[in-house]
């Protein structure tokens, strides 16, 4: 799909939700890997669909919705406790409706939730055959396969998605992986279109969201502040906005509005991305007491996750080898290149095996996740340093000015040490 064939018909009813992928990055740690739920009921229904449910136990299509505003409802508060129950609402309508695409679709996103990417595709296909125009299922099968970094065929699902439903989570998604590729033009063009023809307020939170996280990824602050500042004009309490606006605060220098910003995401959801970035904002300043309780509130978050049925290892392993246990991230690294082998994952294993001193291993994997074109500041920052390690001086020198060329505030501690690196390697 090329992005004069993007179709201008835009959904009505759209959730305002999480970025998706880990694409945010601040420092080695990203936000992680979330699939928004397209066109999910608003969390506020639980209760009315309990109800409904109690007087109507036989409505299939209802279990489904249930299962789906559990997924959300755990996105929203940050509770992967949510999820179980939303794999037994799903569950109840399969064996109400077997082979239904509402409960299939939900199940595929309950999977993208947990990070189960292989299993999130295979529902979505099995949704799919159901029911070919099922947006929740063309959406996550769009996910999945770019968790699974077959960016090929996400490209071409996203064009299926296009041609079937229009709407903004396909073109949304449709620029994401766009840029991955390294086209920031073509995704910042169809954010704008897409923002363009947006109506309602969670329409507009969450386009205008998804271009200042575009914005500040290549380093344009100001930029960035604007389209946050739309998102928040249009829902003050959208928490992906409030974190991009906080992180773009602390690019520009402002890291006393930053941690204001920070410490509002993280009470109402302590997720590892915002939790970070707040324990680096906090060592920044030299208040390393402070960190260490948002590193340590990060080890919490997992293991509930955990036990949740989340895979967590990519999380780990890019909160541990910076702020914890690097054997530990070595570990988490591993397992998750084993399951899903992305350009996040590529990073996050060459880091791993970096601050475990395997530079020589290391290097492949940092060269694998730059060779999308993919333009993220830290990736370049972390194989500029490994490279240095392994004695490619002049390669190394090149990359560490280029993290800091396009993104010079990408993370308080990270933009630090890179210009730190660079400067000892001249």
């Amino acid at each position: 799909m090329s992005s004069s064939k993007l179709h201008l018909g835009l959904s009505s009813v759209l959730l305002a939700v999480a970025l998706t992928a880990g694409s945010i990055a601040l420092g080695s740690v990203r936000e992680s890997p979330r699939v928004d739920v397209a066109t999910a009921p608003r969390a506020a229904g639980v209760g009315g669909l309990q109800a409904h449910l109690r007087s109507q136990p036989a409505d299939f299509s209802g279990w489904a919705t249930l299962g789906l505003a559990y997924v959300e409802q755990a996105r929203v508060d940050g509770d992967p406790s949510l999820y179980p129950k939303a794999g037994e609402a799903l569950a109840r309508s399969l064996k109400l409706a077997p082979g239904n695409d509402q409960a299939l679709a939900g199940r595929a996103a309950l999977a993208a939730a947990r990070h189960d990417f292989a299993g999130a595709l295979a529902d979505a296909d099995r949704a799919l055959r159901a029911n070919p125009y099922s947006e929740r299922a063309l959406c996550t099968r769009i996910d999945a396969l770019v968790e699974l970094g077959r960016y090929g065929e996400a490209a071409k699902a996203a064009d299926t998605a296009d041609e079937r439903r229009p709407g903004i989570p396909v073109f949304t998604r449709y620029a994401y992986v766009r840029e991955l590729r390294g086209d920031v033009r073509t995704a910042r063009r169809v954010l704008e279109q897409a923002l363009h023809g947006a109506t309602s307020p969670g329409d507009v939170a969450y386009v205008a969201t998804q271009l200042g996280r575009l914005a500040w990824n290549q380093g344009r602050y100001d930029s960035a502040l604007r389209h946050y500042g739309r998102a928040l004009a249009a829902d003050d309490g959208y928490l992906p906005a409030l974190e991009g606006r906080a992180r773009a605060q602390a690019a520009k220098g402002d890291g006393a509005a930053a941690v204001r910003g920070l410490e509002q995401v993280v009470a109402r959801a302590a997720l590892p991305g915002p939790l970070v970035a707040l324990g680096e904002l906090y060592e920044a300043r030299g208040d390393r007491a402070r960190a260490r309780e948002q590193y340590a509130l990060v080890e919490a978050w997992t293991a509930l996750a955990r036990a949740g049925g989340v895979d967590v290892d990519l999380d780990t392993a890019l909160a541990a080898a910076d702020h914890g246990d690097r054997a530990l991230a070595l570990r988490a690294a591993r397992a998750e290149w084993a399951r899903r082998r992305t350009v996040h994952t590529a990073d996050a294993l060459a880091w791993a095996l970096h601050v475990n001193g395997r530079d020589t291993e290391a290097l492949p994997y940092a060269r694998r996740a730059t060779s999308t074109g993919y333009r993220n500041a830290a990736f370049l920052h972390h194989r500029g340093v490994i490279e240095l390690a392994t004695g490619h001086g002049r390669e190394g020198r090149t990359r560490l000015a280029a993290a800091l060329r396009l993104n010079p505030g990408f993370s308080p501690l990270g933009a630090r040490e890179a210009r730190a690196a660079l400067e000892a390697a001249r």
